[in-house]
């Protein structure tokens, strides 16, 4: 069931022990969600804590650690940033049909919560919670802005992607001004420092990039044991994305990351006018219609050709 501000705040206010469920291959995101919605919680008298499958990175740790999480057995279960409770990982089994709430922004979200606050126009699952503790009147730390401020920013490539909305400058604005936080370093952490096999990869990119489709369909594919050799964990590759459509002639871009179980996570990207998260959703995913993504499984080849049959229709039906 779809609800809005008012509902959320009803339930909000009076739910107890809360665990808040992020997704797998945590982003800036879905952890400044999950932190800045414990931080709300906080406010209310309300004990909770996030989870994740996948370990958080550690460029997040001025948000993740900046306090013990609680022991207790959860009475309330709530979903940020999820569209589909697989990507809940192992928690989908243990919490996947008990979510009583979903905050989200994903056009795809498949309603499989008990309640859905979407606002699928939003910039990121953090503008919708900022915007919520505003209605309800709840006062922001200093420590919830820099959370939500990351997953604004991080969502938004810096404020320079199509789904940046102008209430996510003014949100922008209202943290500099009224928390004083620092963005130039939350900034400066998720966007530039980088590991020397970051770096030594992102040298590498030019020769990994394969074009399709006559350059309209960019794919990179990173396998674990390119990650190995260079030294770089899977979450370092999360900024790649957006580099597969700075070939002047893609249309689509898709970055392909394996995971250590063999998977790989597909992240789309669209330049123009192709709708991804449709073509995501065909392929058992979601997200939005210019950045997207889902999860495939088999050899690398026959994922690459699949990819390749798929996009090749999106475009002959533009």
């Amino acid at each position: 069931m779809y609800i809005g501000f008012s509902e959320a705040e009803t339930f909000l206010r009076n739910c107890k022990d809360a665990v808040i469920l992020t997704h797998r291959s945590p982003d800036g995101d879905c952890i400044g969600a999950g932190f800045g919605l414990k931080d709300i919680l906080a406010e209310l008298g309300v004990r909770s804590r996030v989870v994740c499958h996948d370990v958080f990175p550690a460029r997040y740790d001025f948000i993740t650690k900046a306090d013990e999480e609680e022991d207790f057995e959860p009475q309330t279960v709530i979903a940020v940033d999820i569209a589909d409770p697989q990507l809940m990982g192992r928690y989908e089994e243990i919490y996947g049909s008990r979510v009583q709430l979903c905050i989200d922004h994903h056009e795809s979200n498949k309603n499989y919560a008990e309640m859905t606050l979407l606002r699928e126009k939003a910039t990121a699952a953090c503008e919708v919670i900022y915007d919520l503790a505003q209605y309800m009147g709840v006062r922001v730390t200093r420590h919830c802005a820099m959370s939500l401020y990351t997953g604004i920013a991080t969502d938004s490539g810096c404020f320079k992607y199509d789904c940046t909305t102008p209430r996510a400058h003014e949100i922008a604005a209202e943290m500099m001004k009224r928390y004083d936080i620092n963005f130039a370093k939350i900034n400066r952490v998720m966007f530039d420092i980088k590991s020397r096999g970051k770096m030594l990869l992102e040298s590498k990119i030019s020769g990994i990039l394969e074009e399709y489709l006559d350059g309209r369909l960019a794919i990179i594919a990173v396998t674990q044991d390119m990650m190995r050799e260079m030294g770089v964990k899977l979450e370092e590759l999360e900024g790649f994305a957006p580099m597969t459509i700075q070939l002047e002639t893609a249309e689509v871009g898709v970055l392909l990351r394996q995971r250590e179980d063999g998977a790989f996570k597909c992240s789309f990207r669209s330049a123009n006018d192709v709708n991804v998260s449709k073509i995501c959703q065909a392929l058992g995913g979601g997200g939005h219609a210019k950045a997207a993504g889902c999860t495939m499984s088999g050899d690398i080849d026959d994922i690459r050709a699949k990819i390749t049959d798929i996009v090749r229709r999106a475009l002959d039906n533009e």
